[in-house]
């Protein structure tokens, strides 16, 4: 399996593992954004990483090619945060090689990324002072000098995708090892998702609904491992209060990529 291919892969085994509580997955969809949306997604973005793994280049503009190439359905934003993770993993064939990609950006990795995310409805911090609705956040980056490395740190505090570039994907190789311990298929998947989110507030969850609700989230995702909480049933009120780990989701699919090129496997 080559890179780009297991990049497809984990994006598709992220989305059909259930339950993973909040998350669009084969049981149940979200009102604007179907499953579908998630698997149209993961075959669209096949050229920017063949790009990638073939012909190098850019990391900011592979990362707006990405969302370019799945901007076409009607499901919204599926995969951004993925991309800013999947990307220069595959570019980088690795964590190590990702973390040289994220040290080598410049300016022009900056703006690419910054057209990527107008492309997007991800929702931005109240108090970010570089908006990406304002062209003046483009003349903000160039007279600053800063790099996409620059960017990300910039939005680590309230970000954990971004946090991912500052800390050397961190929680991405915690995902693959644990993948690697609850065994293999979709179980090991749903498994290490429940561990991640015991542990780890979740920052799309914060920004959609404050922090309290974030960690009210992790503390009934280790009440489930536990054995105090149902699963199905936490998963049905968090789909209820639209509260979605979508943060963790996109770890959990770097971390599938990681895993599955060091041998793990997602058919057993």
């Amino acid at each position: 399996m080559d890179r780009a291919e297991r990049a497809q892969m984990a994006m598709m085994l992220e989305v059909c593992a259930y339950p993973k509580p909040g998350n669009v997955d084969r049981c149940h969809d979200y009102s604007d954004t179907r499953l579908e949306h998630f698997l149209a997604s993961t075959i669209l973005a096949r050229p920017a990483f063949d790009a990638a793994e073939r012909t190098g280049g850019r990391v900011g503009g592979l990362i707006r090619e990405a969302v370019t190439l799945t901007a076409g359905h009607a499901g919204g934003n599926t995969h951004f945060g993925a991309f800013i993770l999947l990307i220069p993993l595959v570019l980088g064939g690795d964590i190590d090689g990702a973390r040289r990609i994220v040290a080598g950006t410049d300016v022009e990795d900056a703006i690419d990324f910054y057209a990527a995310f107008g492309l997007t409805s991800v929702r931005m911090a109240e108090s970010d002072d570089l908006d990406v609705n304002d062209p003046a956040s483009i003349a903000a980056i160039r007279e600053r000098g800063m790099t996409l490395a620059d960017i990300m740190a910039h939005s680590a505090p309230r970000d954990m995708v971004a946090r991912e570039w500052t800390n050397g994907f961190a929680l991405t190789r915690r995902f693959a090892d644990l993948l690697h311990a609850h065994g293999h298929g979709r179980q090991a998947i749903v498994a290490a998702f429940l561990d991640l989110l015991a542990s780890e507030p979740d920052t799309f969850i914060a920004k959609k609904h404050g922090g309290a609700v974030a960690e009210r989230t992790m503390q009934c995702a280790a009440e489930v491992l536990g054995g105090g909480r149902d699963l199905c049933a936490f998963d049905a009120e968090c789909i209820a209060g639209g509260v979605n780990p979508g943060s963790i989701a996109d770890i959990t699919i770097a971390g599938i990529y990681v895993a599955l090129g060091e041998g793990w496997q997602w058919d057993c």
